[in-house]
C-alpha cells in the first residue's frame, strides 16, 4: 500500500481486535479523540521544514549523547535487532488536522534510553534530525512514555521518505512536530533548549489537549 493510498474510511479506527502485544496509546481510549480546534483527516498529510534529506538505511545512524553514562550509537541493522514495539496511536498536527488510529512499529525510546543509562540530572532531550540540522525539544518523561518509539513502519508498511523514513520519532501525546522525521539522535540536557520551530514561536511542550501551540514567554 503506497502512502497516497492510505485514505481511511468513515469509521474511526479503534484498538479493538489488535494483537495483545500492541501498546495502546491512552488518548485512543478517550470518548472524544479529537483535541480542541482540531479536525479529523482521512488522509495522511505531508508537512516538513525543508523536505526529505536523502538519508537511506545504510547511512542512517542514531546517537544518544549528553547526560548519559553510556553514549550510544545504533545503525539501521542494530535497530532492527532490538526488541520490537507496536503502538496504536492518534497523531495531531499543530496545523489543526488529526489522523486517528495509526499503527506504528519500531524500537521503544524507553528501551534506548535505558541502554544509554541516563543521568539523574537529565530532564530534557534535544532531538536531532538529518534535515538541515532540524531539532526539537521534548521533556524526558514524554520519551519515557510506553507509547513513544523510533518508528520504521506505519500501518504495516515501511515508512516512506516523505513521512520520515527510514526512521522517525513518534511521541503520540504531543503535537506532531515533536515527532521529528529523519531522526538521528537524542541529546540529554539538564535545562530545556528550544529547537527549530520553538525558536520560531512554537510552544516548548506542545500538548494538543491543552492547545499548547505557541510560546507565551
Amino acid at each position: 500500500m503506497a502512502d497516497k493510498d492510505k485514505l481511511q474510511g468513515e469509521a474511526i479506527p479503534t484498538p479493538e481486535g489488535l494483537d495483545p502485544g500492541v501498546i495502546i496509546s491512552t488518548d485512543t481510549r478517550r470518548d472524544n479523540r479529537i483535541p480542541p480546534n482540531q479536525a479529523r483527516t482521512k488522509k495522511w498529510p505531508i508537512l516538513d521544514a525543508s523536505g526529505p534529506p536523502g538519508v537511506d538505511r545504510e547511512s542512517w545512524r542514531f546517537e544518544i549523547t549528553g547526560l548519559v553514562d553510556v553514549p550510544t550509537s545504533v545503525s539501521w541493522r542494530e535497530l532492527q535487532a532490538l526488541p520490537r514495539a507496536k503502538v496504536f496511536a492518534d497523531m495531531h498536527c499543530v496545523t489543526r488536522w488529526s489522523r486517528l488510529g495509526n499503527l506504528w512499529e519500531g524500537a521503544s525510546t524507553r528501551e534506548l534510553l535505558s541502554q544509554a543509562k541516563v543521568h539523574s540530572r537529565a530532564r530534557f532531550v534535544l532531538v536531532h534530525a538529518y534535515d538541515n540540522g532540524f531539532t526539537t525539544n521534548v521533556p524526558i518523561e514524554d520519551l519515557l512514555a510506553e507509547d513513544a518509539l523510533l518508528a520504521d513502519t506505519h500501518d504495516g508498511q515501511p515508512l516512506s521518505a516523505e513521512h520520515g523514513g527510514p526512521v522517525r520519532l513518534v511521541v503520540p501525546r504531543l503535537y506532531a512536530w515533536k515527532s521529528a522525521k529523519w531522526v538521528k539522535g537524542f541529546e540529554l540536557l539538564a535545562e530545556d533548549r528550544a529547537g527549530f520551530w520553538e525558536n520560531g514561536g512554537y510552544h516548548m511542550h506542545g500538548d494538543p489537549w491543552k492547545e499548547e501551540r505557541f510560546r507565551t514567554d
